[in-house]
């Protein structure tokens, strides 16, 4: 009866690792502010202290009151407990809420391409979908994310939304992605029309060389 009871957990344990290693999303505690990302704070019956504020090239709060505080560059919870000890000036064991937003642009064959901040967990596809989704055109099998690595390289990675397991547009979101939805191929707007610009602008040219040719020969 044990080895059942043991086999069937092994069996649910087995059954539950590849759904949680499809689960990356990170946590807060693993968010990284980057300058140009938001932190989102709201102070219990402070509102001069809450809203969303920009992160300044040096690490710090865009707001004349936070311009003091380091969130950017460091560990989130370092970040949070950064802002904890400067509203404690204020009023002993404040109560607050903060969570990161990191930047994100989307752009090509979009509804709305536009660069907005999202929190950390958000996938490639919600991120698409944040932008009014694909157009008519757009290529779903081709999107392509422009990331910097934490050595400033720059990668390309290349995610099909038409896979039905989700793949790589379940990947979360990385602070300063590009997305861009790339154009889908036609054949009649990528190759035909242009062959028959082609043929049309050499049989021009043609016609214009045998008139030529015709003034010259009436001439002599």
């Amino acid at each position: 009866m044990r080895a059942l009871y043991a086999l069937a957990l092994f069996a649910m344990v087995a059954g539950t690792v590849p759904a949680m290693a499809q689960e990356t999303r990170p946590s807060n505690d693993q968010a990284v502010l980057a300058p140009g990302d938001s932190v989102r704070i709201v102070v219990w019956r402070k509102p001069e202290f809450s809203g969303d504020f920009v992160v300044a090239p040096n690490g710090s709060i865009t707001h004349p009151l936070y311009r003091s505080v380091q969130v950017g560059g460091i560990a989130f919870a370092t970040a949070e407990a950064n802002v904890r000890r400067f509203l404690a000036r204020f009023e002993e064991n404040p109560e607050f809420v903060m969570e990161p937003l990191v930047r994100v642009a989307v752009s090509g064959e979009v509804e709305r391409p536009m660069v907005f901040a999202v929190r950390p967990e958000t996938t490639i596809g919600e991120a698409i979908a944040r932008a009014g989704g694909t157009s008519e055109v757009g290529a779903r099998n081709r999107v392509r994310v422009l990331r910097l690595s934490s050595g400033g390289q720059q990668s390309v990675l290349v995610v099909d939304l038409n896979d039905p397991s989700g793949g790589a547009s379940l990947m979360p979101i990385r602070s300063g992605d590009q997305i861009v939805v790339d154009r889908r191929k036609s054949f009649t707007r990528d190759i035909l029309l242009p062959a028959l610009g082609v043929i049309g602008s050499i049989a021009s040219l043609g016609l214009l060389i045998d008139r030529v040719s015709r003034n010259n020969n009436n001439t002599n």
